[in-house]
């Protein structure tokens, strides 16, 4: 451990320490471990365009942009011509795309709905090319920003701009450019219900145009926002929204007998894709089973769309997150070299003004604060933990983070076990984690979640309630044999369920260190990559494509 120490620029308490270098030499040992980014090759390369509203790591809000990013690097690695088309954001920071530079200037067809009546238009769009992350990318925007306000504003999501409007665009624009660059791609890869439409207008459109290769995969990172529209809104695509207002295409049943009625994208797009995929196998099948489905059950229990839902786990970037290269810890680590993770542990105590205890559990919880993520069960753990003698770290925010931000003011602003982050960092996220013991996830529902394995990546011990991607990726300690479990589960939403899992945990710390020590090891070396998921998708996109 002293020799681990030589080099770290231990942090002063109540600083933003996280802005600073963890350290100020390197680290004087090499800990091992490391990810090899190495991909099989596939025999038959594809040529896969994405369509996003998000890529990481310069247009990330939550999850997604970390999952089309991972995916479409992997499948570069595995050989593939691999292209990411999305929106070119005002608050982009254009210094962080790799040569960036104008491609063309297109024509998009739009339109607008005026007393009853469509009126069509086109905007000028500007198309320039860069690369964020390794990944080819394709930015559109209107040519005259001062024209019109789409994408505008400091902010991806709740901007000053029209997000329906927008999104609508892009997908016209998006398909658009495809067309007049004269690209046949194997697959279109949709992402949510911002790129939704472009599964509709291909079809109906574009299909008939000269763009007859692709083929649509939507990928559902999470039904919770399905996408609503107007028919006279879908206007904003340059055609009327009329011919989609059926039962069976994208009329929202909910609306049905109102003035207006209306569509939903979500339901649209999955309607007209050729296979659609979640981002796991049990969200998949609590969305078939119309656990998760909500109004949409009827669409998913018909044959046509039954038929082509699967589910993919997510995987994590291991180069991004690896405890044995991560420049942002104080101290490196691995499983054959773990001593690194106790001074990153000692390291965020101190930046914390927590007390310094090896023998307390430092319980973390990385997440957005919104009902989704069980809001209760966070503040029930809290209180556990507080009764337990353990340690607890919160970072996040969200519309539900009120009563956060008054207990960090307040009852714990000071707190020797207790601290509550009501903010986002990603280099504190790296820290945390390194830091963290037990990493809980007691989401109300969990579509992947990538906490989860970005803690176990660290060693982490995650306690987490099975649901969707939660239960396909942690396995019960007291269920499973040694060698295969990871983690402690719990089924209920209510406290005592979350206390049953969480004292099993806390009491495995405690009294059996060696044991906890192996589990730790275990998590680290378990493979959370891209590469078994790219596989999968590679796999499906083949038995979809065309020739």
């Amino acid at each position: 451990m002293r020799q681990l120490e030589q080099g770290v620029a231990w942090p002063s308490p109540g600083t933003k320490f996280w802005e600073a270098p963890a350290r100020s030499s390197p680290m004087p040992v090499d800990v091992g471990g490391g990810s090899s980014s190495v991909q099989p090759r596939d025999s038959r390369s594809l040529d896969v365009v994405h369509f996003t509203a998000e890529l990481a790591p310069i247009a990330k809000v939550g999850g997604l942009g970390d999952v089309v990013h991972g995916l479409a690097r992997t499948c570069l690695a595995r050989g593939h011509n691999v292209t990411v088309i999305m929106p070119f954001y005002e608050c982009l920071p254009q210094d962080q795309i790799e040569g960036l530079g104008f491609d063309m200037d297109i024509e998009v067809p739009k339109g607008k709905s005026w007393d009853g009546e469509i009126q069509l238009t086109t905007l000028k769009t500007a198309v320039y090319r860069g690369v964020i992350g390794g990944v080819p990318v394709i930015l559109v925007r209107p040519a005259d920003w001062d024209a019109c306000n789409l994408f505008r504003g400091g902010r991806i999501y709740g901007g000053s701009y029209n997000e329906l409007e927008s999104y609508l665009y892009f997908c016209r624009a998006g398909l658009e450019y495809l067309r007049c660059s004269g690209q046949q791609p194997h697959i279109l890869h949709l992402h949510e219900w911002q790129t939704c439409a472009a599964a509709l207008l291909y079809w109906e459109v574009y299909s008939a145009l000269g763009l007859y290769r692709p083929r649509v995969v939507l990928t559902i990172h999470n039904l919770d926002n399905t996408g609503e529209c107007r028919q006279d809104e879908f206007a904003f695509t340059g055609i009327d929204g009329e011919q989609f207002a059926t039962i069976e295409r994208a009329l929202d049943e909910r609306t049905i007998g109102h003035n207006p009625e209306r569509l939903n994208l979500m339901k649209g797009g999955m309607v007209y894709s050729n296979a659609v995929t979640t981002v796991s196998p049990t969200y998949a099948k609590e969305v078939l089973s119309g656990m998760q489905a909500g109004w949409l059950r009827s669409t998913l229990m018909r044959p046509e769309v039954n038929s082509k839902v699967r589910g993919i786990l997510n995987g994590i970037d291991v180069e991004e997150w690896d405890p044995a290269r991560d420049e942002l810890l104080p101290a490196n680590f691995s499983a054959q070299f773990p001593d690194g993770k106790a001074l990153c542990k000692k390291y965020l105590q101190r930046g914390l003004g927590l007390d310094e205890s090896p023998d307390k559990p430092v319980v973390a919880v990385i997440t957005r604060l919104v009902p989704q993520k069980g809001i209760h069960l966070i503040k029930a753990a809290l209180f556990r933990c507080l009764d337990k003698g353990a340690q607890f770290v919160l970072l996040g925010s969200g519309h539900c983070d009120g009563e956060f931000k008054a207990m960090a003011e307040q009852q714990f602003k000071d707190h020797k076990d207790i601290r509550l982050l009501v903010m986002y960092s990603e280099s504190l996220a790296h820290q945390i984690y390194a830091a963290a013991d037990i990493i809980l996830v007691p989401s109300m529902f969990e579509p992947c979640g990538l906490t989860q394995m970005i803690g176990m990546r660290y060693g982490a011990v995650p306690v987490v309630r099975k649901t969707g991607g939660l239960a396909d990726t942690v396995r019960d300690v007291d269920s499973h044999a040694p060698g295969e479990a990871n983690g402690y589960t719990f089924d209920g939403t209510d406290e005592g369920s979350l206390h049953g899992a969480l004292d099993r945990a806390l009491t495995h710390f405690k009294e059996q260190r060696a044991s906890w020590t192996e589990l730790s090891a275990t998590n680290m070396n378990t493979e959370l990559s891209w590469s078994r998921s790219s596989a999968d998708y590679v796999a499906l996109y083949n038995s979809i494509a065309m020739p």
